[in-house]
């Protein structure tokens, strides 16, 4: 990333805020393995319609999420799948801070002794 005027760099801090709210993340989560309705998301999340329906509107109009009316009913599926390897990578740096944390309170403790 060796851009750094704000205007180029505005539409990457908006997108990281669609992955900042852990209900989103919830959401995107349940998408993981293929499109579903409002109803099977509120089913794997266990969050209420209006939060599922107001978060899958501004997924979709961040253009992470894309919505499929099929019949009576609609079915959102995630647009680009790199998302999660993305969360993944996330989830791989806090798992080695969390051990190199663990590993230093260790050490103090040791010290204790």
């Amino acid at each position: 990333m060796l851009v750094t005027s704000p205007q180029a760099l505005t539409p990457v801090a908006d997108y990281f805020k669609m992955l900042s709210e852990v209900s989103r993340l919830q959401v995107l989560c349940s998408l993981k393995t293929g499109p579903k309705n409002v109803t099977e998301i509120i089913a794997i999340t266990g969050m209420g319609q209006a939060n599922v329906s107001k978060h899958l509107k501004l997924l979709t109009q961040a253009g992470i999420v894309s919505r499929q009316p099929k019949g009576a009913t609609v079915f959102y599926q995630i647009v680009d799948p790199v998302i999660f390897d993305l969360c993944e990578l996330v989830c791989e740096r806090l798992n080695v801070r969390l051990q190199e944390q663990t590993q230093q309170l260790e050490q103090l403790e040791s010290l204790r002794r």
